[in-house]
């Protein structure tokens, strides 16, 4: 007899199929696919990694990969396939035709969780944006039930023409409107920062990879209830409060921000452009990792490369591995302050837990010291610029 709760939804039993064309940090065991899955309540019941050189044109596994992945959704009752990899509108409508199920993408799964999580009024726009983006791009699948018939000499398309050309235009609409309200939202974050400047604020921002404990650490510097999770992307919509520091011997703005991943949609980055500004206009990053992930490495070097696509990359940074709690002990740190080469630069490292407290103070001391030091180097790099004669 089944000890589920009456009152819970079942979860909807799904099959992973990623294929290793060769390029490094490839995810064989489809780990961070699954926590995607799992976070938008789904649940991976098998899971598919192949080898190609190449995508196949048509089924991007190609035909004798796809039976194989047809004959396990049978076996264990799945009813939707998702592939780690972003798939062309062609090679996803013909992988439904051929599965005879509903086929997405690692680019779609985000979308949901993100339009699931966001909470905030931006963060809905966002969201609806990357999501109108995404779907202008599907619209062939979309009306693939209507069949384009040609009639007699002259005429061409049919009705799945004629609705597609209408969703096309009604999408382009959706996006048009999105853009200009979410215009409106920046300017008014563009006004609430210049507020800022003239009170002569000092803006800290969290960053770092999804699930690292950024939440955790934001909640234990400011002592506030964010909502925090083990789970990816637990939080979408920024939050700001105010830390002191007592060395400085002034408050600064502390910014909790969503977290980064593998493969973010493009449509993403550039729609939540708002949400990350806090990043690009902070004046110190505090760059979370999970100590304990043994593929650290690799989530840094992605949120670098992030943190450079929204032009955030210049700004200073502190590293904090955080969740050393999760770390085995003879894998255990014998200092909890070093440093950390970024692109070939040392970058102050703090190794601390979040969620018990270690090392914590030794970030706030690690802060102190360095908010007058930034702050210092902000104003003569301010200094030094120069202006065009014709410039206000």
């Amino acid at each position: 007899m089944s000890t589920r709760d009456s009152n819970e939804v079942p979860l909807t039993p799904v099959i992973l199929v990623g294929v290793d064309f060769g390029l490094p940090n490839f995810d064989a065991e489809l780990e961070e696919l699954g926590l995607l899955a799992q976070t938008a309540g789904l649940q991976p019941v098998a899971r598919v990694a192949c080898k190609r050189k190449a995508p196949d044109a048509a089924l991007f596994v190609g035909s004798g990969k796809a039976d194989e992945i047809r004959m396990l959704a049978q076996m264990h009752h799945a009813v939707e396939v998702l592939f780690d990899q972003a798939l062309s509108p062609a090679q996803q409508r013909n992988l439904e035709r051929h599965l005879d199920l509903p086929v997405n993408d690692r680019t779609l799964l985000i979308l949901e969780i993100f339009a699931q999580r966001a909470r905030s009024h931006e963060g809905k726009l966002q969201v609806e944006l990357a999501r109108l983006q995404y779907l202008s791009t599907r619209l062939v699948r979309r009306w693939s039930h209507l069949e384009r018939q040609r009639g007699g000499i002259g005429a061409r398309g049919g009705p799945g023409e004629t609705q597609i050309e209408l969703d096309r235009r009604m999408i382009g609409e959706s996006i048009k409107r999105t853009r200009e309200r979410l215009s409106k939202v920046k300017r008014q974050r563009s006004t609430q920062r210049r507020q800022r400047e003239r009170r002569d604020a000092f803006n800290i921002s969290l960053v770092g990879y999804t699930n690292a404990g950024k939440s955790t650490l934001f909640n234990a510097l400011v002592k506030a209830r964010a909502y925090a999770a083990d789970q990816l992307f637990a939080t979408l919509d920024t939050t700001t409060r105010q830390l002191y520091v007592a060395e400085a011997e002034r408050s600064v703005s502390l910014s909790d921000t969503v977290g980064f991943i593998r493969d973010l949609p493009h449509g993403l980055i550039d729609a939540f452009q708002a949400t990350l500004q806090e990043a690009v206009d902070a004046d110190l990053l505090l760059h979370v990792v999970d100590a304990s992930n043994p593929g650290f490495p690799e989530q840094i070097t992605e949120v670098q490369r992030v943190l450079r696509e929204i032009g955030a990359a210049e700004v200073p940074q502190i590293l904090v591995f955080n969740k050393l709690d999760g770390v085995a002990p003879e894998q255990r740190p014998l200092i909890l302050q070093d440093t950390y080469e970024l692109a070939g630069t040392p970058v102050q490292r703090f190794f601390l837990s979040a969620k018990s407290g270690e090392g914590l103070a030794s970030l706030r001391q690690g802060i102190s010291a360095l908010v007058p030091r930034v702050q210092a180097l902000s104003m003569t790099l301010v200094n030094d610029v120069e202006f065009p004669p014709d410039s206000v």
